[in-house]
């Protein structure tokens, strides 16, 4: 006895005699239509004032930035990929509205347009405030280290920059003076030959002589900056895909990055301000933070909180000139949250001793005074205790790194009066409750976009790059106002999304 087995209720590949809409074979509560509903209040008309009457009608730049939201939402980050989608998936093609953008085209758009996605990403931060998403009661800022599009093996150091220049210009010297020469010494022998094999080597080798010069050039330029007046370290390298980025990295594992920064408000995890930086560590990004946070939302929070990356004298400064209500932890903090081990078993940091202001000294935990011994022209300073009390303390295991026996040094600048400040905020319990939020604020927003798929930039160049971020949390953003729908938060009335009512 045959098994009566489920069958197909048509002929699914004949045609139908009366029409149906293939988004109906969507399920109803699908989240490509809530997407749309979101992508019908982004505004465009910065961009739509840019197009041009004349030649053939361009796809609406509406359209083109939510095919790569939702692309992005949905871990798609390749053009030719997003295409695809549009041709072979019901859900992108809803979103196209069954158009399908050549590749090209939609990669173009995301490399052209890094101001537009910067006002798509404020444009979020606005709509989940206006929806009670975010209130800035407390925002966490941290930091993650993104791939950039290159490899550190097409990279030069100066060094290496500068003798492969010398290297060049002699060859192509050389390949001059032949030149000269045969045209000179044109003989029988060579009739028959063309006479382009030289121009073409030297072509080549011109050309790759302006690559190394702009590498070179771009190199000089960002150790200037970050360096004045310093000589170049022949060690410093360059990439020459994308000369804006930075090798960054720890654990042996180091790459051209690029350092993404994102204030996230502690209510549902939304990003209210981001920019990207080209800093290998945090001790300069509350500034750029803060101003990012201002742009985006017009305030600042009542609370803000970082971790020990950010404990720096410029960050404390930002905090103090913004007169923010703020919670950076220290590095006895960090330790302290990071190993839970025994009190007594743990390293002594800069953070346990104590630094007298009015003497201009530290007192370490045993006792002792740590005197100033030298400040260098940067206004670096330098403390250090004595050999024969520090050897005699019941604190030298847990204090002295020294393998020669000296004594305990503490280094620091004149920003030391504002950094025992927050020391001593953070010794509070209030302090501490508020800062044991921050790991549930900010930190899983990274992970959230990093297991979405999301860890290598598409576009070169700081801007380009900046925009790429921008677009992603946007997304991110999005991803939060769609999940608050689906838990009932939101709900959608005349076409517009408002607040649940309880």
């Amino acid at each position: 006895m045959a098994i009566p087995f489920k069958q197909s209720p048509i002929e699914f590949n004949q045609r139908l005699l009366f029409p149906s809409n293939i988004f109906d074979l969507l399920p109803d509560e699908h989240e490509c239509y809530l997407y749309g509903d979101i992508f019908k209040e982004l505004d465009t008309s910065c961009l739509e004032s840019k197009y041009s009457t004349n030649g053939q009608n361009a796809y609406h730049p509406r359209l083109l930035v939510s095919i790569l939201i939702y692309a992005y939402s949905q871990g798609i980050f390749s053009s030719r990929q997003i295409e695809r989608k549009c041709n072979e998936d019901l859900s992108f093609m809803y979103i196209a509205g069954m158009n399908c953008p050549n590749f090209r085209v939609l990669s173009d758009f995301r490399k052209n347009n890094a101001d537009f996605f910067n006002d798509c990403f404020k444009q979020t931060v606005k709509l989940a405030m206006e929806l009670g998403l975010a209130s800035l009661g407390h925002v966490s800022l941290d930091g993650s280290k993104f791939k950039a599009s290159s490899s550190k093996h097409k990279a030069m150091s100066h060094q290496r920059l500068v003798e492969k220049e010398k290297e060049l210009m002699k060859e192509i010297d050389i390949l001059i003076q032949k030149a000269n020469q045969c045209d000179e010494n044109e003989d029988e022998e060579y009739k028959e030959r063309t006479g382009y094999e030289l121009p073409k080597d030297l072509k080549f080798k011109e050309e790759r002589l302006l690559k190394i010069q702009a590498a070179k050039e771009a190199l000089e330029k960002r150790e200037e900056e970050l360096n004045p007046g310093k000589p170049i370290d022949g060690k410093k390298q360059i990439s020459f895909a994308d000369t804006d980025c930075r090798i960054m990295g720890k654990n042996g594992n180091f790459n051209y990055q690029y350092n993404g920064q994102i204030s996230v408000d502690e209510d549902n995890q939304i990003i209210v301000g981001q920019h990207l930086s080209q800093n290998a560590n945090d001790k300069k990004e509350v500034e750029p933070a803060i101003d990012a946070l201002r742009e985006t939302t017009g305030t600042l929070p009542d609370k803000f909180s970082g971790d020990n990356g950010y404990m720096s004298g410029d960050n404390l400064d930002a905090l103090n000139a913004a007169d923010l209500d703020s919670y950076i932890a220290t590095n006895k903090n960090e330790k302290k949250n990071k190993t839970p081990l025994d009190e007594s078993n743990r390293k002594l940091t800069k953070a346990d001793f104590l630094f007298n202001e009015q003497d201009d000294c530290f007192t370490c935990p045993g006792g002792q005074t740590l005197i100033l011994k030298s400040t260098s022209k940067e206004g670096k300073k330098k403390y250090q205790g004595s050999s024969e009390t520090c050897n005699n303390c019941n604190y030298h295991s847990r204090c002295c790194k020294s393998k020669t026996g000296q004594p305990r040094t503490i280094n620091t600048d004149d920003k030391e009066p504002i950094r025992q400040q927050m020391n001593e905020k953070m010794e509070k319990a209030e302090s501490k409750e508020i800062y044991k939020q921050r790991k549930v604020i900010v930190e899983p927003v990274f992970g959230q976009i990093k297991n979405a798929g999301f860890k290598g930039f598409s576009v070169r160049g700081k801007t380009k790059t900046s925009g790429e971020f921008s677009l992603v949390c946007a997304v991110h953003n999005i991803k939060k106002i769609t999940k608050a729908i689906f838990r009932g938060v939101l709900c959608s009335e005349f076409g517009k999304l408002v607040p649940a009512m309880g």
